[in-house]
């Protein structure tokens, strides 16, 4: 397969800048068999049925992107330089970090950012950084809330600057563990009378977590995509939750990730039957045409990028050929593309009816 193979022309007017509301405004496109219905997301409940499990991931998305100075004494006195960090995952000795402009920093020297908030510099390698920040705990959490912004993609972040607006359309209404710094899009076209109507349907939900990394905006750069390298990322699916999927399986139920990042990890996490087990760690799964899918029935996610990991994703679990004919549709009818965008309701042929 070739990178070529998942390219496709994208007009710039259906990225996305803001998203719809309420929430649950935005449109659902349906793809079962060979069939598209154009929805919205407030009709989901008409499209799935009882006993049914939607899988979400409660990941939380940190104010991740910061702006400081490093402060350098020369010679002719001090020279100050304005450092753009986002953070990308903790470390043990911190947290590693992307910075611009890199060249600018040197191990030692101290990012001040605001008068809320700072960070040393322990080590630079790999166009990384590892900073070491002068609060802990709930402290820094209190910090970076003031000084932070949240992380909002390369695709939107070169249209429009994130403000306070974001902090609440850029988490999932159910985002508890703090972490992600890019938010599982799919979730945020969720609100409270969805979920209540949902609930009354009948249909079941389990949550998971899977810390999103700034590594899902990555783009591949192989010509052959097997040679591609996901960067790993951190989730948690407890036993209870494992166990709630599993019984919902064996009554029949099928099985809904809602979001590309909750399907990773619930494929992760399930045996070569199915069965989704406990899980702890990382995952750096890749999930391209050819994958065997052993925990997944049916997909909620939204529309992706050209030439990305994930519509190598949505290939590989409705067809190439079914996707190219979904997008195709989607750009017609002019549905919104990427973080803020619209929706899809991904049911794969064979899946159960």
């Amino acid at each position: 397969m070739r990178l070529s193979d998942f390219d496709f022309p994208l007009p710039q007017r259906l990225i996305a800048t803001r998203p719809a509301r309420p929430r649950s405004a935005a449109r659902l496109l349906v793809a079962q068999g060979d069939a598209i219905t154009d929805a919205t997301v407030a009709d989901l409940p008409a499209f799935l049925r009882p006993g049914d499990m939607l899988v979400l991931n409660d990941t939380r998305v940190i104010p991740a992107r910061l702006t400081g100075t490093r402060t350098r004494t020369t010679a002719q006195g001090d020279a100050v330089a304005g450092i753009e960090v986002t953070l990308l995952e903790p470390a043990p000795d911190g947290w590693r970090a992307l910075a611009k402009p890199l060249r600018k920093l040197r191990v030692a020297e101290v990012i001040r950012f605001g008068d809320h908030l700072s960070a040393t510099v322990t080590a630079i390698a790999d166009g990384e950084l590892t900073l070491a920040f002068d609060a802990q705990g709930a402290d820094f959490d209190a910090a970076l809330a003031q000084v932070g912004a949240m992380p909002l993609p390369p695709y939107i972040a070169a249209l429009r600057a994130p403000d306070e607006q974001d902090r609440d359309d850029y988490q999932a209404v159910w985002a508890r563990h703090a972490g992600a710094v890019a938010a599982p899009t799919a979730s945020l076209h969720f609100d409270a009378p969805l979920l209540d109507r949902l609930r009354d349907r009948g249909v079941l939900s389990a949550h998971v977590t899977l810390h999103v990394g700034a590594g899902t905006f990555l783009p591949v750069k192989t010509d052959d995509v097997s040679h591609h390298r996901m960067h790993a990322e951190r989730g948690i699916v407890t036993a209870q939750a494992a166990a709630a999927i599993n019984a919902a399986r064996a009554a029949g139920g099928r099985i809904i990730p809602v979001g590309t990042t909750a399907l990773r990890l619930i494929e992760s996490a399930a045996d070569e039957a199915g069965r989704v087990r406990p899980f702890d760690g990382a995952t750096d799964i890749f999930i391209r045409p050819g994958h065997r899918f052993r925990a997944t029935d049916a997909l909620m996610t939204n529309f992706h990028l050209p030439k990305s990991t994930l519509l190598m994703l949505v290939s590989a679990l409705m067809g190439s050929d079914r996707i190219r004919r979904i997008y195709d549709h989607a750009v017609h009818e002019n549905y919104r593309f990427f973080s803020y965008g619209d929706a899809s309701l991904l049911i794969p042929e064979g899946a159960p009816c």
